[in-house]
């Protein structure tokens, strides 16, 4: 059970969570926050005596329209009904299960106004595995990602649909199998909901677990095919990278010695005097991506510890600020880092696939013993190679764009909305590069028999060869690439 509190949430922790399948619990600080709020906002309506955005007023250029008091809450609920626009594609179950935690934590700390009723219920749906029904396109990354989390909130007030025990269902029908009735939504409450950045740091949340687990893994299996291609151990050593004083740099340069330790292979005279760089300058890329998602770990943490609605309430100063915490640029930023960050790592492992399928150091071309007759090892490499190649696209910063939307009143977005879904799909063709690089690695590896690796990638190796056998003539490639990919998502072997 995960309590819901004003600690720092930590990655880790967010992990932990999901890993191992915890409930969520409001805290009581939690509780005495959002009641608080909402008990100083409900005592500010009847004297606010001026216009207050998204409270008294309507939304985005309407804010200069004042809402008589009785229809304040058919204008959040109308606000939330009326954005849910999105399209495209279904966001995947295990980050709009983020949205809803992300969001529940965004409004426990008091400024935000909500009810504590509709709090619980984001943590209930939660806890429930109850999923609405989310679209990856709609959102500005900035004026919150309103569009996705309109559709987080639509099961709130007894709309839209939600995945519930393996089924697409109105939401208002698991409502009533559950025993709860619709929110009714109350001033304030559905900008509350829809402004923030929840749909983007929860894509980044997800793209950062997988990172750090990339990275984890783009070394190991950089280490097996440096094995394989009877690769130099020097460039390896700290004396070159204390120059340089890249933390990334030296921790990577650290991390294949010790994945390398006792290793025959690595230790034999070498006939040639240097390696290409894709093998030579492993420490100075994968440090820098190393580098690159620490930087985004620190800046995606802060933001999930971070109240983006608006606008912002404060009881104790008596003071309800308009403002713009929910512009997505402080992470969208470090979001486009990100995918070129692992879009770095799949480009020098698809170089990797190439060396070694070269017919180099004798390798046989392909790494099969007959090739003509078998193209062996030929067209993953192209695989790796077009993968690579969208990467490239996908990198294009979309943090870098603004288009006005609102009548110009909201004239400058971040986009990171588009970064985030972006920066998933780098992710994944991240995973499947590595893939392909560790089952070219391996089967290069056999040609060096009976000479050993180090104890830690023999390990790895002799957990691979479970799965995936050595390729001795022609077959069928797809089904072996899936699970060299779906082998590395384990994380017991680092």
């Amino acid at each position: 059970m995960h309590t819901i509190s004003h600690e720092l949430l930590t990655l880790d922790r967010v992990k932990q969570i999901l890993d191992n399948h915890e409930q969520l619990q409001l805290g009581d600080e939690a509780v005495a926050a959002i009641e608080k709020c909402r008990k100083y906002l409900d005592s500010k309506m009847g004297d606010i005596g001026r216009p207050v955005y998204g409270i008294t007023t309507g939304f985005g250029s309407l804010c200069n329209i004042t809402i008589p008091e009785e229809d304040l809450s058919q204008l959040q609920h109308n606000l939330v009904m009326s954005h849910a626009c999105g399209m495209g594609e279904e966001v995947r179950p295990e980050i709009v299960r983020l949205m809803l935690f992300l969001k529940a934590q965004s409004l426990s700390y008091g400024h935000s106004g909500t009810q504590l009723i509709t709090v619980q219920r984001l943590i209930d749906m939660f806890n429930n595995d109850i999923l609405p029904v989310v679209y990856q396109q709609g959102s500005l990354g900035a004026s919150g990602d309103l569009a996705p989390l309109a559709h987080l909130s639509l099961p709130l007030i007894g709309m839209g649909e939600v995945y519930y025990k393996g089924e697409r269902r109105q939401a208002a029908d698991v409502w009533k199998e559950m025993g709860w009735e619709p929110i009714r939504l109350q001033s304030k409450e559905g900008l509350a909901l829809l402004n923030g950045t929840q749909f983007m740091s929860a894509h980044a949340i997800w793209s950062l677990i997988q990172a750090e687990r990339l990275s984890k893994w783009a070394d190991m299996i950089g280490a097996i095919s440096l094995e394989a291609y009877d690769g130099r151990i020097e460039p390896f050593y700290p004396h070159s990278h204390r120059l340089r004083r890249q933390a990334g740099q030296l921790v990577t340069a650290d991390r294949f010695r010790n994945l390398l330790e006792g290793s025959e292979l690595i230790m034999r005279k070498k006939e040639h005097v240097q390696d290409p760089y894709s093998f030579r300058c492993i420490p100075q890329v994968h440090g820098a991506a190393k580098d690159s998602i620490a930087y985004v770990r620190s800046a995606i943490e802060n933001e999930i510890n971070s109240a983006t609605d608006n606008p912002n309430v404060f009881p104790d100063e008596d003071m309800i600020i308009s403002a713009g915490n929910f512009h997505g640029e402080p992470i969208a930023l470090p979001m486009d880092m990100l995918a070129i960050a692992l879009s770095e790592l799949a480009s020098i492992s698809e170089r990797r696939i190439y060396q070694l399928i070269s017919g180099q150091r004798g390798l046989p071309s392909f790494l099969v013993a007959k090739p003509g007759l078998n193209s062996g090892f030929m067209i993953p490499q192209y695989t790796a190679a077009s993968i690579v190649s969208q990467n490239k696209g996908l990198c294009w910063p979309a943090s870098c764009d603004s288009i006005p939307s609102s009548q110009g009143q909201e004239d400058h977005v971040s986009m990171g909305s588009n970064a985030a879904t972006k920066l998933v799909r780098v992710v994944e063709n991240t995973e499947s590069v590595l893939g392909i690089e560790l089952m070219n690695a391996v089967q290069a590896l056999e040609f060096r028999r009976p000479a050993k690796s180090s104890p830690k990638l023999e390990k790895v190796v002799s957990e691979f060869r479970q799965i995936v056998p050595f390729i001795y003539t022609d077959q069928y490639m797809h089904p072996l690439m899936v699970a060299s990919k779906e082998f590395i998502r384990r994380e017991d072997l680092f």
